[in-house]
């Protein structure tokens, strides 16, 4: 059951001096989780990790993280789905990874992979990790969105197909990288999408790319925009949520439900 608002406390503002990340914040995080009085009750504890994050993020600076009521509908989507493979683009200081990572594990999945751009941030993310106990199912891979998938896609790691995807990277990449992970074949019928910030920022261009026919795609590539797949039929839904700072927010839920003869 998604957790409501009032089950949660805020996260301090995001911004600081101008600044929404990048700013030493992700190094403290390492710096406070692993300087906790109750560190060794944390380790193997995907949800004790967690709840540290949401701690430092609630009492020291704010994170840009999917936080706790966006978590629940994730995760719940895993227990539903039971995806054996799961790709993750964007994964910040790795909350959402932990998060979903051991619910895939717990589904009976076998591999979460998190792309992330920032080197730092990738570092951050793999020790906690780490400490949750996730390593052996929790991959973070260093690179753009687009590198990532070519890189795991290369490797054969993300096998035949996607079960699950998590974008929640550069916002203006979500259709492109939704469009190569067709083009290489990782789409197909059952693989779910999930897209964050559809409201903070907003993506109009995802939402319109996912919510077409294959009558009105074919059209478009017909009159020269590229595109991954334009056959996939999706089926998709806008589900309001909120970030953990508690302003409203929203996801964009995504199902294939087959490919057009």
């Amino acid at each position: 059951m998604a957790a409501t608002l009032s089950e949660f406390k805020r996260y301090k503002p995001w911004e600081v001096d101008g600044k929404f990340f990048g700013d030493g914040r992700e190094v403290a995080l390492l710096d406070y989780v692993y300087g906790h009085p109750e560190l060794d009750q944390m380790r193997g504890s995907p949800a004790k990790v967690c709840q540290a994050i949401d701690a430092f993020a609630r009492s020291h600076t704010g994170l840009i993280n999917v936080g706790l009521m966006k978590g629940a509908i994730v995760t719940e989507l895993i227990a539903r789905n039971k995806p054996s493979v799961m790709l993750e683009l964007g994964g910040y200081v790795g909350y959402s990874a932990i998060l979903f990572g051991d619910a895939l594990r717990q589904a009976g999945g076998s591999r979460f992979f998190s792309v992330e751009k920032n080197p730092l941030f990738a570092a951050v993310a793999a020790s906690l990790i780490d400490l949750a106990g996730l390593r052996d199912t929790v991959r973070v891979v260093v690179g753009t969105g687009a590198e990532g998938i070519q890189r795991l896609h290369g490797e054969g790691a993300l096998g035949t197909q996607i079960d699950m995807a998590f974008f929640d990277h550069h916002k203006p990449s979500y259709t492109n990288d939704l469009k190569l992970c067709e083009r290489l074949g990782l789409i197909g019928k059952g693989t779910v999408l999930v897209a964050d910030n559809m409201i903070l920022p907003g993506n109009p261009e995802y939402a319109a790319y996912v919510r077409a026919s294959v009558a009105e795609k074919l059209q478009k590539a017909a009159g020269g925009e590229e595109m991954g797949n334009p056959n996939l039929e999706y089926v998709s839904r806008f589900v309001p949520s909120y970030e953990p700072s508690g302003e409203q927010d929203a996801l964009e839920i995504t199902e294939c439900t087959g490919i057009a003869a």
